[in-house]
């Protein structure tokens, strides 16, 4: 097949170094390397809350939590740090329990330290689990991790080893939640009215 002479002349023009050079791609700009994550986003909101008392309520229904939605519910945001929280809520007069919200490689950690009156580590201590997903600035769900799988086997509570717990905080409502299969616990605290004690 012949090349028409006409085509010939425009594919060596094109293919000389006198040829116009081709204008560059439209420059892509990179997110900042400082844009915060969900994660920071989230463990931040928390950090405001730092210093202050919230009295809480049961809103789920399981017949498992009536004794606990009759007394007074209360969580004090404290030990506050860009990498941990701490807060303490007190059922009533007991105070042994207290969630611990930590920064990970990946995202964030949520523990449960329970303790005895007299301070010293309840057996069912430490549980809890890393986010699985990045979550939002209002909301982190925590599956339950392998260390609290083998507890919840060993002290012979086999159906906490699908727990997922979450954590919301909004501008007016700080929510702590437990679900797996057959069990859904929630309990609600209102932000715009923090208390004395």
């Amino acid at each position: 097949m012949k090349t028409p002479v006409l085509v010939l002349p425009l594919l060596l023009l094109a293919c000389s170094p006198s040829a116009a050079p081709r204008p560059a791609p439209p420059e892509v700009k990179a997110e900042p390397a400082s844009a915060p994550l969900a994660a920071d986003a989230f463990l931040a909101r928390l950090n405001r809350l730092c210093g202050q008392r919230f009295e809480g309520r049961v809103v789920s229904t399981d017949a498992a939590d009536a004794g606990m939605a009759s007394q007074r519910l209360l969580m004090h945001v404290r030990d506050c740090s860009p990498n941990e929280m701490r807060i303490p809520f007190q059922v009533d007069q007991d105070k042994s329990r207290t969630w611990i919200v930590s920064k990970t490689e990946n995202g964030l950690r949520l523990k449960h330290d329970h303790r005895h009156e007299d301070g010293t580590e309840d057996v069912l201590s430490r549980y809890g689990g890393d986010t699985a997903t990045g979550g939002s600035e209002t909301r982190q769900e925590f599956p339950a991790d392998a260390y609290s799988q083998d507890l919840f086997q060993r002290e012979g509570n086999p159906a906490s080893v699908t727990n997922v717990w979450a954590i919301e905080a909004t501008d007016g409502l700080f929510a702590y939640e437990l679900r797996r299969p057959q069990r859904f616990f929630r309990v609600e605290f209102d932000l715009p009215k923090p208390v004395k004690q």
